[in-house]
């Protein structure tokens, strides 16, 4: 029997109706949410990653701000259009989009940024709160795969989970919100031995690896949830996944395709953590 889809297409749509909501009950007391986007250099995957966000947040009344600066923008440059940001009370979210050229210093950037702006939930503050358990703004990709996970009805806790991959972005933020979830993590990489034998044993499998059909239909637990949070390009030039999809729909009781999966809670769960900084900000 195929798996079930976990679509994130449709929980994307049931964020962004909440999230509308909350906008326009923020609006009611004179609060216009606002994310600004900081873009350096010319890059095209990120453009069009960047369109998204604001596509995104117009769907939702957020109001988008896009600061473009040149790839020959200096650390510096950017650092004080950061502090411009951070010192300015009507932007309430700040996201760099990465990569940055290679001569900025990619950590003193993120570091820039004011935890209470931190939609991204990338800067060391942040990153040390989720990992003692306070309330901060999480990584978004790894929070979008805990709400497709806990949309399948099924409990997380208790159960095996397996993460390939250990990136600062996915892989590591993802086996902490499993922890969380008193879920069973073990978390794998390239110097791993016995993969494939981890992984037929995980309950809960998330591939993060960033290579296509890497996570093949015999690395799969029957009845497993498989997550797929790669995003790369076939021969044919086809958006694809980490996971062979085919092959581990057979066996898995639930899994996300490539695309309309992860990559569209991503972007959803980018417009929950704005929302929040409003709110929080507007208290303040």
């Amino acid at each position: 029997m195929a798996a079930q889809i976990i679509s994130g297409k449709t929980l994307a749509a049931q964020v962004k109706e909440r999230m509308t909501g909350e906008t326009e009950a923020l609006k009611r007391q004179g609060v216009t949410p606002c994310l600004a986007v900081v873009l350096v250099g010319d890059d095209p995957a990120s453009a069009v990653y960047v369109r998204g966000k604001q596509k995104d947040c117009e769907e939702c009344g957020i109001r988008s701000l896009l600061v473009r600066l040149p790839a020959e923008a200096t650390q510096q440059q950017v650092l004080e259009r950061l502090a411009a940001l951070a010192a300015d009370g009507a932007v309430h979210g700040i996201l760099v989009q990465l990569p940055l050229p290679r001569h900025i210093d990619e950590r003193a950037v993120i570091a820039a940024i004011p935890p209470e702006k931190d939609v991204d939930g990338f800067t060391p503050v942040n990153v040390g709160r989720m990992v003692i358990g306070e309330e901060c703004f999480l990584p978004c990709t790894p929070a979008g795969c805990i709400e497709m996970l806990k949309s399948t009805g099924q409990p997380l806790a208790g159960k095996h989970a397996v993460v390939i991959g250990r990136s600062n972005i996915v892989g590591k933020p993802a086996a902490i919100l499993l922890l969380r979830e008193n879920a069973t993590v073990t978390v794998c990489h390239s110097r791993t031995q016995g993969l494939a034998q981890l992984c037929r044993s995980a309950d809960i499998l998330v591939a993060a690896v960033g290579r296509e059909g890497f996570v093949t239909g015999d690395m799969v637990k029957p009845g497993a949830t498989v997550i797929d949070v790669g995003i790369n390009r076939n021969a044919e030039g086809k958006l694809c996944g980490d996971v062979d999809f085919a092959a581990a729909s057979e066996k898995a009781a639930f899994i996300t395709p490539v695309p309309g999966g992860v990559g569209l809670m991503t972007r959803a769960m980018l417009l929950v953590n704005t929302v929040q900084a409003a709110r929080m900000q507007a208290r303040a």
